[in-house]
């Protein structure tokens, strides 16, 4: 009998609700971790390279607990509700958005076993409780009593609403492709693939499916609300946009809700075309060693796309209004659609 590296634990006899409860803090730590790793990595050294500077140097080796000495910063400020703001919807709203997110981690698997909840509808349910986070941006501009938190919560829905259809249609190629939602399905058929009779990388999807990864990638960026997509928080035009009003401990969590997406997202779209936790099955790695080199696999993966994120964020000028909504449905929606029709035909044909 295989053993995973849950198989210990699960020998002690553990209730399921014990069971689960260890599965989510296992979870929440990798989630956690991998954004602190991101936050330090880009936001701290590799942005600061790219603009000729250290980065912090001063709080650990290389600043290195810099992110510790920022979390801590905030916790001590003054938490501030504005006196005309909805006191409880104000105080709601981040958390909704911290929800949304960590919501995401539930069925991202990291290898065999290494999965919080292995659904049948696996990508379905990423999609569905991603959007869930519009609702918290909407919350937070229309709580704030702020006109500029209102604008820029009404143009993140805009726009958030705008790229979630090409979103769920750029991973509509894939689905068809393996006639699964379920991203362990989804995974394993990226590694047992074959391109033309060879199968020394699988099939990762990010060949076949190229144009779907882009428009993933991009409906990514818009949805994290980063240049060239950031017109929600515009700092020349709105401040800091729909979190303007937020001091403390609920600017933290929006703050690590950003990240914690990006990473999110990351891990999602290297499930989708990229071949997941998983390695070539040609390679001849066995199951026993995928439960733990496949944690290591997807989170090399997803920290490199968080990586070409970052260098969007910080390379291309801002769109304007009415470029953004432009590309989003002249642009990608009918280039999905194209790609949707294009590997349902040849899906038939082969």
């Amino acid at each position: 009998m295989t053993l995973s590296f849950m198989d210990p634990l699960l020998a002690l006899e553990l209730a399921y609700w014990q069971e689960t409860s260890l599965k989510v803090l296992l979870g929440l730590a990798a989630a956690l971790g991998l954004t602190g790793a991101v936050v330090y990595l880009y936001l701290f050294k590799f942005v600061s390279f790219m603009q000729s500077r250290l980065g912090p140097m001063e709080a650990g080796p290389y600043g290195s607990l810099q992110l510790l000495a920022e979390v801590g910063k905030w916790l001590q400020k003054e938490d501030i509700t504005p006196s005309r703001a909805d006191k409880l919807v104000f105080g709601i709203a981040p958390a909704v958005v911290l929800t949304s997110t960590f919501l995401i981690f539930v069925v991202i698997p990291a290898g065999p076993n290494a999965v919080i909840a292995d659904l049948a509808t696996g990508i379905y349910y990423v999609l569905a409780v991603s959007s869930l986070s519009v609702i918290g941006i909407l919350m937070a501009g229309w709580a704030s009593a702020n006109k500029y938190a209102l604008i820029g919560g009404l143009r993140a829905a805009g726009q958030l609403i705008a790229y979630e259809l090409p979103m769920v249609l750029a991973v509509v190629g894939v689905v068809i492709t393996v006639g699964s939602l379920n991203l362990q399905d989804i995974v394993a058929a990226q590694a047992s693939g074959e391109i033309f009779g060879w199968d020394g990388i699988g099939n990762p999807f990010v060949i076949t499916q190229f144009i779907g990864f882009m428009i993933f990638l991009i409906a990514v960026q818009a949805e994290l609300t980063q240049t060239p997509f950031d017109m929600p928080i515009a700092e020349s035009e709105l401040v800091a946009g729909y979190h303007v009003e937020y001091t403390g401990i609920r600017f933290l969590v929006y703050f690590i809700s950003e990240f914690a997406t990006a990473v999110a997202f990351a891990a999602v779209a290297s499930t989708l075309f990229l071949g997941g936790w998983a390695v070539p099955e040609s390679w001849g790695i066995s199951r026993d060693a995928m439960h733990w080199v496949g944690p290591v696999v997807i989170s090399t993966k997803a920290v490199i796309l968080v990586g070409v994120v970052f260098w969007v964020r910080f390379t291309f000028p801002r769109f304007r209004e009415d470029q953004l909504q432009k590309l989003a449905w002249k642009g990608l929606i009918p280039l999905a659609l194209a790609n949707i029709a294009v590997t349902a035909a040849l899906k038939v044909a082969f």
